[in-house]
């Protein structure tokens, strides 16, 4: 992921620390901790030919890659649906390698819906896209609608519009990217209030670059963090340290599920830093989390 990436010099300077919690995240966590935990940890795409010998036994192909996935992790940011519109089919065959885990796939809206012109007019795309994921069944997470860093407030109305006519019967998580949506209160406000109004989660991203879209706020008891690693500095480690601290103070709180997903600017490094973050998750969290086995060499 570029968004956000900042030159090594640069990253000395960012204040890491994640915001304080919004006065409003009581209002959606107001439980105690859940008998039965639901904790995603995974990568944002399988298809990473760095990760053979690694993660993949040497010589696997490609079409291979997910079936040796699942076994390291429990859920996918899935961005290959974001570039193209995959039907029943595909996405059942998917789905079919995890069958008898607890793994859950998260697709991306594919793009020419978000990201090419107006959101209305879409009905279309947009059945046939909820149409192919739905045949993930049991194993499909929350749909992540992510709109384009030129898509400001003044748009609102339609993104609103847009939103309000996604079904029900499945998850929505959305991720804004203008820098407006965060800089002004009235505005935030407005944002997230739609969103616990139409029960849509706010995607939380926390880059180097963009420390607003790391805005901390619940819309709904559930999480979706897309974390962005600058190949294993030093600081990703301590940034992680302070996740599992949050995530700990969640779940102690109510929180349902939480799906985190690890991004790097050089993807090759990802599984290293899911094996420190899970590591510790398990052991602050008492979570019995998948953590990713490296091959030996």
């Amino acid at each position: 992921m570029e968004f956000g990436r900042v030159t090594e010099k640069q990253l000395e300077q960012v204040n890491f620390r994640l915001p304080s919690e919004p006065a409003g995240n009581k209002k959606i966590l107001k439980g105690k901790r859940a008998k039965r935990l639901k904790v995603y940890v995974g990568c944002a795409k399988w298809g990473r030919t760095e990760w053979i010998g690694k993660l993949y036994p040497p010589k696997t192909k490609e079409k291979d890659f997910l079936k040796y996935y699942v076994h390291h992790y429990n859920s996918i940011e899935l961005n290959a649906s974001h570039y193209k519109l995959y039907g029943p089919v595909a996405i059942g065959k998917w789905g079919a390698l995890a069958d008898g885990k607890d793994f859950k796939f998260c697709p991306k809206m594919y793009n020419a819906i978000t990201h090419r012109g107006k959101l209305s007019g879409k009905n279309f795309l947009t059945n046939e896209f909820l149409r192919g994921v739905s045949a993930f069944k049991e194993h499909l997470g929350p749909v992540f609608v992510q709109v384009n860093e030129l898509f400001g407030p003044k748009r609102k109305t339609e993104l609103f519009d847009f939103l309000s006519n996604l079904p029900d019967d499945k998850q929505f998580f959305l991720e804004v990217r203008h820098p407006d949506w965060f800089a002004k209160d009235a505005i935030r406000k407005e944002l997230f209030e739609k969103l616990r109004t139409l029960n849509i989660g706010a995607v939380i991203t926390d880059t180097a670059g963009r420390r607003d879209c790391c805005h901390m706020t619940l819309t709904i008891p559930k999480a979706f963090i897309r974390f962005v690693g600058n190949s294993l500095h030093p600081t990703d480690y301590t940034r992680c340290d302070a996740w599992v601290k949050k995530v700990s103070h969640w779940l102690e709180n109510g929180m349902k599920e939480i799906y985190f997903f690890m991004h790097m600017h050089d993807e090759a490094t990802s599984p290293e830093l899911t094996v420190y973050l899970v590591d510790k998750l398990n052991k602050e969290c008492g979570l019995d989390l998948i953590r990713p086995t490296f091959i030996s060499s």
